[in-house]
Parts: C-alpha cells; sequence; structure tokens
C-alpha cells in the first residue's frame, strides 16, 4: 500500500469516527501519523528517480509575496497590473507554467510578488505540480490567495486545505511550547494552564509514537493535539494571508475592511460584493477594471509588518529616497546588517531622531537620542551609525 493510500485510510476511519472524550485518545494517534505520512509524501527519503523540477526564483527586495489560486482566477492579470513584469494571460487554464516575478514599489519599499501555476484539488499529494508550488509558497512572507467571485465560496476553502496539509499554517501564531530533546533522563512535561483540548496521555503517547522518549515539554497555553504535532515536527510555516476576490461590478463605492482577494467582481451583483467585502481577511478587486488594486496594495503592506528606517550621514540631512525596510521590532544591529555587516562589528553608538510625529522610538524628540545596537527603531525613524 502506498502512501497516498495510507493518509486515505486514514482520513476516512477519522471521518468515521465520532469526536468525543472516549474516541479524543484515538484520534491523536491518526493525528500524529497522518502527519508523518503527509510529511513522506512531500519530501520523500527514496534517493531513487527523479526529483522533479522546482521554481529557481532568487528571493528579492524587502519582503516576497506568493500569489496561490486554481487556474484562470486572475492572477496573471493582478501582477502585470501592479508590476512592470508582463505575465502571459488567456482565457484558457493552466496559461503559467512556471513563478513569474514582479516588484511592486511602495514608499520606498521593494516587494517581490510571485505569479505561481495554478493549483488544483489534490496538490498537497503532488497532482499539477503541486510540490513545488507549496515549496514556494512557503518561502513567502505573505500569501495571497486569489479567488473568483464569480464561483463559489467553496474553492478558499478547499485552497485553505490544500496549504494546511502541507504545513502552511495561514493567519496562525507559533504555539507557545517549548520543546528540547535530551539524551536520557525521560519526558518532562510541563504546564503552565489548565489544558482542556488534550490530556497527558495523548501527549506522551504522540511523543512516543515519533520516538521521543527522552525531552522537555513546557507547554504554556491551552493547545489543541494538531499544534502540539506541528510542534513537534518543526517544518510548519506561519505565513499572514489576505484573500482576494476579483470581478467588481462597473459603479462601487464601498468601505473595505477586509483581507482575502476575489477577482471578477465586475460579474456579480452589487449585494453579493458587499457581502464579500464584509468576510474577515478579504479584498475585493476587479483586475480588468483596476478596482480596488491601490487599497490592496496598502493591505499588503500592512500585512508584512514592515518598518522604514532613514539613514543619516553627520552633518547631511536624512536620505528620505532609500530607506531600509526591517520587520517590526528589528534594532540597530538589524539596521547595521542591513547597509553592510562591518558596521555591526565596528559599532559604538548611533544617533535615532524622529522624523516628524511618525517616528517613536527616541524619547528626546526632536533632539537625536544615543542608543546601543540592542535598542529597537519604530517606522519612520532617522538613524545615524558612528564607528571605532
Amino acid at each position: 500500500m502506498g502512501i497516498v493510500e495510507k493518509i486515505k485510510e486514514i482520513e476516512e476511519e477519522m471521518a468515521r469516527t465520532q469526536k468525543n472524550k472516549a474516541t479524543e485518545y484515538h484520534l491523536g494517534l491518526l493525528k500524529a501519523k497522518l502527519a508523518r505520512y503527509r510529511a513522506q509524501l512531500l519530501e520523500p527519503t527514496s534517493k531513487s528517480g527523479s526529483s522533479g523540477t522546482g521554481f529557481d526564483v532568487q528571493k528579492a527586495g524587502d519582503a516576497r509575496v506568493a500569489l496561490i489560486g486554481f487556474p484562470s482566477v486572475g492572477k496573471s492579470t493582478l501582477l502585470s497590473k501592479c508590476t512592470n513584469t508582463v505575465s502571459e494571460a488567456a482565457a484558457y487554464e493552466f496559461t503559467t507554467l512556471t513563478a513569474i516575478p514582479g516588484v511592486i514599489e511602495y514608499q520606498g519599499a521593494r516587494i517581490q510578488l510571485l505569479d505561481l501555476p495554478g493549483i488544483v484539488e489534490g496538490a498537497s499529494q503532488g497532482r499539477g505540480r503541486g510540490r513545488q508550488v507549496v515549496a514556494t509558497a512557503k518561502t513567502a512572507d505573505l500569501i495571497l490567495i486569489m479567488l473568483d467571485a464569480t464561483k463559489s465560496e467553496e474553492q478558499r476553502r478547499l485552497l485553505e486545505i490544500e496549504l494546511d496539509a502541507v504545513g502552511i499554517r495561514l493567519n496562525k501564531r507559533k504555539p507557545d511550547v517549548v520543546f528540547k530533546r535530551r539524551t536520557t533522563g525521560g519526558i518532562t512535561l510541563t504546564t503552565t494552564v489548565k489544558l482542556t483540548k488534550t490530556d497527558e496521555k495523548t501527549i506522551r503517547t504522540i511523543l512516543a509514537s515519533y520516538k521521543l522518549h527522552n525531552c522537555d515539554v513546557m507547554i504554556r497555553e491551552d493547545i489543541t493535539t494538531d499544534e502540539l504535532i506541528d510542534v513537534l515536527i518543526g517544518t510548519r510555516k506561519y505565513i499572514p494571508c489576505l484573500c482576494v476576490c476579483s470581478r467588481l461590478a462597473p459603479v462601487v463605492i464601498i468601505d473595505f475592511k477586509s483581507a482575502d482577494v476575489y477577482n471578477k467582481i465586475d460579474a456579480i451583483s452589487l449585494e453579493m460584493v458587499d457581502k464579500l467585502a464584509r468576510s474577515e481577511n478579504t479584498v475585493v478587486i476587479s483586475c480588468e477594471m483596476g478596482l480596488n488594486l491601490d487599497y490592496l496594495i496598502e493591505r499588503v503592506w500592512e500585512s508584512l509588518g514592515l518598518v522604514k528606517v532613514y539613514t543619516k550621514k553627520r552633518g547631511e540631512r536624512p536620505d528620505l529616497s532609500d530607506p531600509v525596510c526591517l520587520r517590526k521590532g528589528a534594532t540597530i544591529e538589524d539596521v547595521c546588517l542591513g547597509i553592510h555587516k562591518s558596521l555591526a562589528t565596528n559599532f559604538r553608538y548611533a544617533l535615532v531622531w524622529v522624523l516628524h510625529i511618525l517616528g517613536r522610538s527616541s524619547k528626546f524628540s526632536p533632539h537625536a537620542q544615543k542608543v546601543s545596537l540592542n535598542h529597537q527603531v519604530q517606522d519612520e525613524d532617522v538613524v545615524s551609525i558612528f564607528t571605532k
């Protein structure tokens, strides 16, 4: 029996099993076994045979955004509209056969946008170049799920299931669990909260199923069995996601407060547009008419969580044309490494100013504050670095 058949058999058994307190232990074992088989499916241990051709796209810019969706939902059109890259678009499916990169320039930042081939149901098991698409998506800082507003909402659920099956956790944070292997001493399980979604017996059995007989586990939040398995596997990717709905009505003025991306909303009713726009994490656009694309780029910027830091040479005005873009929580050391790695090695101190009222990390605005490498920078800060 192959891995795919084993996965299908476990999924059928889980579907037949009622979820209650008595079956919780059994379901936990099935989930652990299912996760192992899926990992083997995506990363075969056998060295024989061809491993397939991946998408060799170098990561460039300050962040990477991956476009994922079923065929013919408007991914290539969106790439062409938002960047200077022209991606072939046609009326037939699977027009795009490889990853096509483009660059969005926004507020001085360069965001790489990847148009990936359309995936089909069963992509997590390798259908339709699914493995290559998923491997590239795992390197992204943000995933845009492209949806066709003229089709059912089932498309979004199917895409989320496929991505979840390959270890991509959308709009979730990593569980607050500390796991450390040891060579001796058995299993030490410590919890700081009451566990209501699993129990100690299930946890110890799952650890044993992964041949973990000597380890320290500290659980600091009420986790589920699935979250524990994610921690043990250690290869899960927690990536923010926006859903984009396309095909907007010709005259639509709506306050879009969401984050999935639906395309082709020009082909549906105003009532349906309003319903989609009010969904959580959803943005509605029309690539054909160019509607709401600016707002989509704003939402992408917000979801990436980037901060802009401007540099200043001694005795000169700050350079506001070319900011250093970093993740929220970045420090002066990250600024140094973003400019040149030798700056961190020869660092003496840095001066931080507040630009207008936007920067917030300096305590002595409008005067400069002298800081060390571990000082945390904020958006719109101006930094001058002094070396030995």
